[in-house]
């Protein structure tokens, strides 16, 4: 069996559900169900036994040890995170307590844990610890990609906080033994992704009639992962990988966010026209968020030369099933869409204005 943290999430599901497609082995899905997680993301599950899930906070050290003893893991995979810049801009507390406390208590236990293990069980456990490309700050337009050597300058309340569990992830290494991995991955999408991030937000906005909120001028650069393709690599790093490395895992697929949105807005005219027109005169420029980071990409070499792991999806075959899921999951759509998630959007694009 292995832990997953945050396996209700967008990431996390996303990977449940593919290692249980793929692997009869069973998973302890440890998820608080914030406003972000979503059982009926794993409702194909119900029923299953080797999904076992439990709500709890990551940060509950007690939870976290009697879970621990109880279901023996080989491994861990620590997806829970608080991941939305903006929603770090409005109220940091969160991000450090989930991001940072939660794994240190994470790690902590799992050192307690491992040390009761007999010696071979003890040496292949392993802790994944699963971070973002953002930890590494802003790339100028000819600046070469992220490599795992780049020095870290993250420039928002969020990357700051998953800066600070990568850091704590590697000390508990170095000082501790403890068998971690660290992945560094660049913007995922997909399926049952929540509609405060860019893609599904322009998908649901755009089927809706309503605008497609555009950051500034739109050119803020981003390498575009599809989800299957980072739980594969997840999967590789967790089988093949060196304790105490670094992965960075992207698509090879940077894109500015203006063509992001332009390109959805075409495959919604082909897949679902409107009668009012093209898509792309709902996009709406509003004012940037504050400290935008202007370009991220991943040097994912690393992971290809020594795992052999490569993405299967182009940006525009992993769109393409993107877009259509959304389209075939109106009801998943609805379900998310809570007042507070509504209210959410109103707060942080509202008071932003029209832009150019």
């Amino acid at each position: 069996m292995i832990l997953v943290t945050g396996g209700a999430g967008f990431i996390g599901a996303n990977f449940v559900l593919d290692w249980l497609a793929r692997s009869d082995e069973p998973i302890l899905n440890l998820d608080l169900l914030t406003y972000a997680g979503n059982l009926e993301t794993l409702a194909a599950l119900r029923g299953d036994a080797r999904h076992v899930f439990v709500q709890g906070d990551i940060c509950d050290r007690a939870l976290v040890d009697r879970l621990l003893a109880e279901y023996r893991p080989r491994a861990i995979v620590h997806f829970a995170a608080e991941s939305h810049v903006d929603r770090s801009i409005h109220g940091p507390a969160a991000f450090v307590r989930t991001n940072v406390e939660g794994t240190f208590t994470l790690l902590e236990a799992a050192r307690t844990y491992r040390e009761t293990l007999e010696a071979g069980v003890q040496a292949a456990f392993r802790f994944l610890h699963i971070s973002t490309d953002e930890v590494y700050g802003s790339l100028g337009p000819q600046d070469p990609p992220f490599a795992e050597t780049k020095t870290y300058e993250p420039n928002s309340p969020y990357s700051a906080s998953k800066a600070a569990s990568d850091h704590l992830v590697r000390a508990w290494h170095h000082t501790y033994g403890l068998p971690v991995l660290t992945t560094n991955c660049s913007n995922n999408y997909g399926p049952w992704q929540f509609p405060e991030k860019l893609i599904p937000l322009v998908i649901v906005n755009a089927l809706a009639g309503k605008p497609l909120p555009v950051y500034g001028d739109g050119l803020n650069v981003r390498d575009w992962l599809y989800v299957t393709d980072h739980c594969s690599a997840i999967r590789e790093v967790l089988a093949r990988g060196t304790p105490g490395e670094t992965y960075n895992v992207g698509g090879w697929n940077e894109k500015a966010n203006i063509d992001i949105v332009r390109t959805i807005c075409t495959l919604l005219d082909e897949l679902r026209p409107s009668p009012e027109g093209g898509y792309a005169r709902l996009i709406s420029h509003v004012t940037d968020r504050p400290g935008h980071d202007r370009r991220y990409a991943i040097d994912a070499r690393k992971i290809e030369r020594e795992l052999g792991w490569r993405p299967a999806e182009t940006f525009e075959t992993g769109i393409r099933k993107t877009v259509q899921w959304y389209l075939d999951n109106p009801q998943w759509i609805a379900d998310v869409q809570s007042g507070a998630y509504r209210d959410w959007v109103a707060a942080n694009y509202g008071d932003r204005g029209q832009g150019a």
